[in-house]
């Protein structure tokens, strides 16, 4: 096995953790859990998303979210769109990172924007012209590359028709996103050394979700063909609104303590990164998914036998 000596861990817990929980945070707890995603070392950290209110109601508020957060020179703050509206918020916020999402499965993509995926790419192409043309970042995403609940089975050649359209429109940074957890460690090996290897120039990101508690295989399965770059979300939160049972995220502190195990660097205070999560099950009002909120680090544990008592 061919291990990475770091990986970067983005959270994305503020945008696809909580979008999908009943219990509806404040911008002010939104914005103290983004800030103590940075205090824990979090370079990159997804604060929400700038679509319709209507669609996704417990993120309507992302721009006053954004208000409230300290500002790091280091940190990129990005948010998810779908729209030229959404990149027009995005300017007037001062928002300086935007990610446009589209489904490998044509299934998903009208379930989701209720257009074909070559549609959704070609109405990204304004998009990406206004948002450089203000200074902003544009990364993209393609959803169900592992699987899609309704049609089964996605090809290589689904998900790359996308990646170059995305090229097309100059964008080098494309995450893969396994949005239903139907993903397994033999495929993800083989399309992540297939994209990676053929698109050198791309800043590759793995996006699993641990809906069957595959999500920490596929990312061992990642790294070993080359991937260093990983969403996850504290505590485990998270699903896709629009994909049925796909509930959980890869959960962030189980990365992280898995990476730490490992002796891969992350530069993520493991103890702060579980701080969070507990803090993030206390605002939601139900237990999450965290392994290391349930049995905690390894190191913790006392490894001395006890000493043998005589008879």
């Amino acid at each position: 096995m061919n291990f990475p000596s770091r990986v970067y861990i983005n959270e994305v817990g503020p945008r696809d953790g909580l979008q999908n929980e009943k219990t509806i945070l404040s911008s002010k707890d939104k914005a103290h859990l983004i800030n103590q995603c940075i205090d824990a070392g979090y370079k990159t950290i997804e604060i929400g998303s700038l679509v319709h209110p209507k669609a996704i109601p417990a993120l309507a508020d992302t721009e006053d979210v954004f208000k409230q957060i300290k500002q790091a020179p280091d940190v990129e703050l990005r948010v998810l769109i779908t729209n030229l509206r959404g990149v027009q918020r995005a300017i007037d916020a001062g928002i300086k990172k935007v990610k446009l999402t589209v489904s490998a499965s044509a299934s998903h993509n009208m379930s989701n924007f209720n257009r074909r995926p070559e549609e959704t790419v070609k109405n990204f192409a304004e998009c990406y012209e206004l948002a450089t043309q203000n200074g902003i970042d544009v990364s993209g995403a393609i959803s169900t590359a592992f699987g899609c609940p309704f049609e089964g089975d996605i090809s290589i050649e689904a998900v790359e028709t996308l990646v170059i359209e995305f090229q097309k429109l100059g964008i080098k940074e494309l995450s893969l996103s396994d949005t239903t957890g139907m993903g397994n460690p033999k495929e993800v090996f083989e399309k992540c050394s297939y994209f990676k290897n053929k698109y050198p120039d791309i800043k590759w990101i793995l996006h699993f979700h641990n809906t069957r508690d595959m999500g920490l295989s596929n990312s061992i399965a990642a790294m070993n063909a080359g991937i260093e770059n990983f969403d996850a979300s504290f505590s485990g939160l998270g699903g896709c609104p629009y994909a049925p049972g796909a509930s959980g995220n890869l959960c962030s502190e189980d990365l992280v303590h898995m990476c730490e195990e490992m002796g891969i660097d992350t530069d993520i205070d493991l103890d702060k990164a579980i701080a969070i999560a507990r803090e993030v099950e206390a605002f939601v009002g139900h237990k999450s998914e965290s392994f290391m909120l349930r049995a905690g680090k390894v190191s913790d544990l006392s490894l001395e036998l006890p000493e043998k008592q005589d008879n």
